[in-house]
């Protein structure tokens, strides 16, 4: 397959994995799909991970791989963007898509390793299973330890999941368009019209 070509189905295929990452990374403001959680964290009590807070989503997996996706898929496209410099280019945004990936999927890791923010059984809202000796991800007997807002651990499981997913398609296809833009940048892109004879 041609640099170019290659270029372009790395662009397509970021496309949805950004939009998967902003997508849940906005759910995760919303637990049990309601808005009275954000409402009262923004009121300074302590309702939402401060992982849904960092944004990992929305600026990591979302616009740092959405910019960078843009230009790789404009690369990938017969034309003035076709060319030797707009593959070296294309390393550097895939190299900022790379960046942007390894911020969503460590968010990622450190959401699901430390739990979900909920109203234990007994106590405060807090984060039951962060300080536990017990790995809560293994062991689902302890989810219901949570009793508001309802179904958060699953909530927090699925979507924090499917940014760990993204981020690491993401960080793959990134670092391949970094070698791809090297060898297109030192052979070429072979966007070369064919001769009708």
């Amino acid at each position: 397959m041609c640099t170019g070509k290659c270029a372009k189905f790395i662009g397509i295929s970021l496309y949805p994995l950004a939009l998967l990452s902003i997508i849940c990374n906005i759910f995760l403001f919303f637990p049990d799909f309601q808005v009275t959680y954000s409402k009262e964290d923004a009121k300074g009590l302590y309702r939402l991970t401060d992982e849904i807070k960092y944004m990992g989503g929305v600026v990591g997996g979302g616009v740092l791989v959405l910019i960078p996706a843009i230009h790789i898929h404009s690369t990938g496209r017969e034309g003035c963007c076709a060319n030797r410099c707009g593959m070296f280019l294309s390393i550097i945004f895939a190299a900022i898509g790379v960046v942007g990936a390894l911020y969503s999927g460590v968010t990622a890791v450190f959401g699901l390793v430390n739990g979900p923010v909920c109203l234990p059984e007994h106590g405060d809202w807090s984060r039951p299973f962060m300080n536990s000796t017990e790995n809560y991800l293994g062991n689902p007997d302890i989810w219901d330890t949570c009793k508001e807002p309802e179904n958060i651990v699953e909530f927090n499981i699925g979507l924090f999941a499917a940014l760990l997913v993204a981020a690491c398609l993401e960080l793959l296809l990134c670092g391949f368009q970094v070698l791809n833009g090297l060898f297109g940048c030192i052979c070429g892109t072979c966007n070369r019209k064919e001769v009708v004879a």
